[in-house]
């Protein structure tokens, strides 16, 4: 059978290439993987003592060079996985970044602590860093408060799963902040839509602000609006009966004195209603009930 050129060619190729590999292998010093050592010569890193890596983040975080801290405590993290350091040094990842203002980093590492390490000692702490981390980026009540319902929610989360803790106090403190920047929310759209004059709307922002934060110091304002907001729409006895549950709750207060301006030049007073939804919110929290007048 007569050899084609693409055979030829592919036989003038083998044979140089056979030659050359039988040279090397007839001699007794060559090394086959050789030619391949510097390029995958592997890098041997040398481990680090686990005190040394902590102590060196420590002595960052004592600089205030938190992201340097960062470093060396995922370092310890990686080198010594499942580990007691393993433990400390993502819990020190979260304080490095939270000191650091890196608040999104600091929830991260602290949901993935909780994760790893639920039971632990320092998972109160853990739950602490990350409600902190949600609530030092509270926008002002102008803004969209989403960050400011993921605080309530991983404070409450704190409260309940580890009542004794530390820093239960500090938490409850801060819900009620919390939950008084999100009353203020809905109190600011309520308004909003009273000026236009869009009655309904603003009802229920105002009732909203009554029915889940009436231990706010907006919810004198909330029960004024509902007053005005009804008596706009005709709704009497609403308006009554909205301007009484924030008489016998809140007798002093300057809204409440508006309140019944607004009533007595119309001519009609503040009256109760005892099966009213808000009736039934008040008398839930404080065990009072409105009087008729």
């Amino acid at each position: 059978m007569p050899v084609t050129i693409r055979h030829r060619r592919a036989a003038a190729f083998a044979v140089p290439f056979v030659a050359v590999l039988g040279l090397g292998l007839g001699g007794c010093d060559f090394d086959p993987t050789s030619i391949f050592a510097e390029k995958y010569k592997p890098e041997v890193v040398p481990d680090v003592p686990a005190d040394k890596l902590y102590s060196d983040g420590l002595a960052k975080l004592e600089d205030s060079d938190y992201e340097g801290a960062v470093k060396k405590f995922d370092n310890l993290d990686k080198q010594y996985q499942y580990s007691e350091w393993s433990r400390k040094a993502l819990l020190m990842t979260a304080y490095a970044n939270y000191e650091g203002q890196k608040y999104d980093d600091a929830i991260s590492a602290s949901k993935r602590y909780l994760q790893r390490h639920p039971a632990s000692k320092d998972a109160a702490y853990a739950q602490y860093l990350m409600a902190m981390s949600n609530y030092k980026q509270i926008p002002d009540v102008t803004r969209d408060q989403e960050r400011s319902e993921k605080a309530l929610v991983a404070l409450q989360e704190l409260v309940q799963k580890y009542p004794t803790s530390e820093y239960a106090a500090d938490a409850k403190a801060k819900i009620q902040i919390t939950r008084d920047q999100l009353a203020g929310k809905e109190m600011e759209i309520g308004r909003f839509y009273l000026e236009k004059r869009n009655f309904p709307a603003a009802i229920n922002r105002f009732r909203d602000v009554v029915a889940k934060y009436q231990t706010t110091r907006h919810a004198e304002e909330a029960l004024e609006r509902l007053t005005e907001a009804y008596w706009a729409l005709g709704i009497t006895q609403e308006a009554q009966n909205a301007a009484a549950v924030l008489g016998h709750n809140f007798p002093e207060s300057p809204w409440y004195k508006d309140a019944h301006a607004l009533l007595a030049q119309n001519g009609v007073e503040p009256r109760e209603e005892k099966s009213s939804f808000l009736s039934k919110i008040f008398r839930t929290v404080t065990g009072k009930t409105a009087s008729a007048e």
